[in-house]
């Protein structure tokens, strides 16, 4: 792999760990479209690119996600009880997520990943959290929850983040605790769909060497280098300053990376 490439994936997955563990958005939604072009620069098919950044990206949350959660944990932030209530259901939904993505074309798919980092950059952005408005549901609507924010996770690729911590805040849980929380989830919704991306891509004609179904293991080890030192780094600074000025930042990239995706699409 070109030295140049090399040191792109290092510097994006050092970003995207210490976003993982400062936000507890797995980091998916900024490395999906960097993976893009990195794939689109080793000459991988136009077909494949997108459904394999996803696939890849989500692989990579299965390391920042235990990197992360650990530093949350310290700090006792970690609602365990609320993980093991939604993990079944995220498990499920993390399975669906991929074969959804498998049935949309390249464009189509870019299309969908860009319109949700769009949305979820405008979330980060405008800063509303949702008041809370009842407690956690029992286990069946757990069950439900875990479901669609799964789906969505497996989806695009992400951890999830920007889906459960609206959720749980919505349930009364405290912002710390939504994110700590968010950051733990983040495992199952990883492991599920990475297995799930290697069995529906296990086979697809076009898929470069060292594939693994539609994860390419090169850049998935290169990241997954980077990002697991900077995740703790991430984790600690949520929890010793405020994180709003930050989260701008993050917007105003998340409103680039969604706007390359677009243009990929059109």
């Amino acid at each position: 792999m070109d030295p140049l490439l090399i040191l792109m994936l290092l510097a994006m997955g050092a970003f995207g760990g210490f976003a993982a563990g400062l936000l507890g958005i797995g980091g998916g939604m900024i490395l999906v479209p960097f993976i893009t072009m990195v794939l689109t620069a080793r000459g991988v098919p136009e077909t494949l690119v997108v459904h394999m950044a996803i696939a890849t990206s989500l692989a990579t949350i299965m390391f920042t996600s235990l990197s992360s959660v650990r530093a949350h944990h310290r700090h006792g932030a970690v609602l365990w009880r609320v993980v093991q209530l939604l993990a079944p259901g995220i498990v499920a939904g993390s399975m669906i997520g991929p074969w959804i993505g498998k049935q949309m074309d390249a464009s189509t798919l870019a299309w969908f990943f860009g319109a949700f980092v769009a949305f979820s950059a405008t979330q980060m952005l405008v800063n509303k959290k949702p008041a809370a408005a009842r407690d956690l549901p029992g286990t069946g609507g757990m069950f439900a929850a875990g479901g669609l924010i799964g789906t969505l996770a497996g989806l695009v690729g992400a951890g999830g983040g920007f889906v459960s911590v609206p959720f749980m805040t919505w349930c009364g849980v405290r912002i710390h605790h939504a994110v700590a929380t968010s950051a733990a989830l983040g495992f199952p919704i990883a492991l599920a769909g990475t297995v799930a991306n290697v069995f529906y891509g296990w086979g697809e004609p076009g898929l470069p060497d060292y594939s693994l179904g539609f994860v390419y293991m090169p850049a998935l080890l290169i990241i997954v280098a980077a990002s697991v030192a900077t995740a703790p780094l991430g984790a600690r600074t949520a929890h010793k300053m405020p994180v709003r000025r930050l989260q701008k930042v993050f917007a105003v990239i998340l409103y680039a990376l969604a706007a390359y995706m677009f243009w990929r699409a059109a």
